[in-house]
């Protein structure tokens, strides 16, 4: 299946994203937590690229396959390539090859703290162009509605985002955002600049005050007041605090559908009790 085309076929394309045990686990150890997200039928499941993003240690493959053989459901891999070299990007291709798992979103990847970039891909479109090169896979790629960290401007951020999407990615995934003032503008803008691929918007439910701190220095994400009261209300009562942070993503997502979003997608940090009450909650809203 080529996920991007499910965005001319359905109302809301609605998906999940997980993330790969550590290392030293097994792949069995989230496999309940896969079952529970499949039983509210997205239309696919991403997974991140592993522990660390590193090659050597990556189970992102090995959970494509469970997603893909197991649930039935399509998988999306995400595969970084900042810390990669060709090589090993290559192997990880030719192992998503042999499990027929086709749609890669395509990241940059975060650079490591511990050791400085290989340099093969110094942008994430470089490593599109190479998977380009490879063969028959779907490429997705991200974007960032209050721009990317090390962008200067909104603007220079858009302009990379366009020759991403002129080497044939098939869509886009937004960073999380909570104010979605945001998006709208920034969907304004990469139209205007001719970027007319389908986007799904990100959404991270806050569970946690802690949580979402680290979310916002890693990402860049601004809080809007709202949302920063309700972080200050219940932040030190944790099931309130997680309650609070479902209802709110289920309004942003409300939101969002009735301006006619194309696509949601739900960081659900491998939570299916988060996943599933938001799904029950706007289940009418965006199954066809």
């Amino acid at each position: 299946m080529n996920i991007s085309k499910l965005f001319g076929k359905k109302k809301t394309v609605y998906s999940f994203e997980v993330f790969p045990p550590k290392k030293q686990s097994s792949i069995d150890t989230v496999y309940d937590t896969l079952e529970s997200l499949g039983d509210l039928s997205p239309d696919y499941i991403s997974v991140t690229y592993g522990a660390g993003g590193s090659v050597r240690e990556n189970k992102t493959a090995e959970l494509a396959k469970m997603i893909k053989e197991k649930l039935k459901i399509e998988p999306l891999a995400h595969l970084s390539g900042i810390n990669s070299t060709k090589e090993e990007v290559l192997t990880v291709l030719n192992h998503l090859k042999e499990l027929n798992v086709k749609n890669i979103l395509a990241l940059r990847g975060d650079v490591s703290k511990d050791s400085a970039p290989v340099g093969d891909f110094r942008y994430a479109k470089d490593l599109i162009r190479f998977i380009k090169e490879q063969g028959d896979f779907r490429i997705a790629a991200a974007c960032y509605p209050e721009k990317h960290l090390e962008a200067k401007t909104l603007e220079e951020d858009i302009q990379h985002l366009k020759e991403k999407t002129d080497l044939g990615v098939g869509h886009l995934v937004t960073q999380l955002f909570f104010d979605n003032g945001n998006f709208y503008d920034f969907m304004d803008k990469i139209r205007q600049k001719g970027i007319h691929v389908p986007v799904t918007a990100g959404i991270m439910p806050i569970t946690s005050k802690t949580q979402i701190e680290k979310m916002v220095n890693m990402c860049g994400a601004r809080i809007p007041e709202a949302c920063r009261k309700m972080i200050e209300h219940y932040g030190d009562d944790p099931i309130a605090m997680r309650d609070a942070g479902i209802i709110y993503a289920t309004n942003q997502i409300m939101d969002l559908v009735a301006n006619g979003v194309q696509g949601i997608h739900i960081y659900t940090m491998n939570n299916p009790y988060v996943a599933r009450k938001i799904t029950l909650s706007i289940g009418s809203l965006i199954y066809d």
